[in-house]
């Protein structure tokens, strides 16, 4: 929560936006709205930048956790806080390919800050007559290949498994996948 910043100046001092007869000399008056001042700065500065609240590459840290929430993402608590930043700023993007094998891999890219390959049994096929056996392969499946950077924030566990979630996640239920992490 934000509040009150020791020190900081506010713009638009409450002294001076006074009728003249209470700007006059009156000590109380002045150490008052001086006092009320150093209370609504902070509300101040925040709203003269307010656009810089919804830019995720400027908001701070705990606003851009409710700004995710805005637009559906969740977050992997492992991850640097920069793919973050990243994963909201494309969240538009990212949503507009959900469930494409582009859209998979864009988001474990952002995910991992890695290299990413998707191999899929690929087709869809339909049947005209109900009851029927379901053409096409028999198990769909769906591989994932992440190669991250040796110097990468990860362990490599934790990015497994994050991995792992995200898929599950993102494919059908009916579809078997696989994940292999390197570095």
């Amino acid at each position: 929560m934000r509040g009150t910043v020791p020190g900081l100046p506010t713009p638009y001092p409450m002294a001076g936006l006074l009728p003249a007869v209470y700007q006059e000399e009156d000590p109380f008056i002045q150490r008052f709205t001086a006092g009320l001042d150093d209370v609504l700065a902070p509300a101040v500065a925040t709203l003269d930048s307010l656009e810089a609240y919804f830019d995720p590459m400027l908001a701070p840290d705990d606003f851009l956790d409710w700004l995710a929430t805005w637009v559906g993402i969740a977050f992997n608590e492992n991850a640097p806080r920069h793919l973050h930043r990243m994963a909201v700023a494309r969240a538009a993007e990212l949503h507009r390919k959900r469930g494409t094998v582009e859209g998979l891999r864009e988001s474990l890219e952002l995910l991992t800050g890695g290299e990413v390959h998707v191999y899929d049994s690929g087709g869809v096929a339909w049947s005209d007559r109900p009851g029927a056996e379901p053409p096409g392969h028999p198990t769909p499946w769906v591989q994932v290949q992440v190669r991250v950077p040796a110097d990468t924030e990860w362990s490599i566990p934790a990015l497994r498994s994050a991995v792992e979630a995200a898929v599950a996640a993102a494919k059908p239920a009916h579809v078997q996948h696989s994940v292999e992490v390197t570095t």
